[in-house]
């Protein structure tokens, strides 16, 4: 009874994953070496780059179980 949307899950899970790290590293990267390059940098930049790092996760984490998991079930 499922209906066929012609998604390619494995090739959505891959692209989802690899965005959530890649934003997961710059935010990681921003936080970790911003104030060594970059001089002191402002309050906002720090809290951007956190921020980053919890949507790559949050990102990583849907693309997996929402894509790799879920959705191919309920076809």
């Amino acid at each position: 009874m499922g209906h066929n949307m012609g998604i390619d899950y494995g090739r959505w899970t891959k692209r989802g994953l690899l965005a959530g790290f890649v934003t997961f590293a710059l935010g990681a990267v921003v936080a970790g070496l911003g104030s060594r390059v970059f001089g002191t940098l402002p309050e906002w930049e720090l809290t951007l780059a956190v921020d980053m790092m919890a949507i790559g996760i949050a990102v990583a984490f849907v693309a997996v179980f929402g894509f790799g998991v879920v959705l191919p079930l309920t076809e």
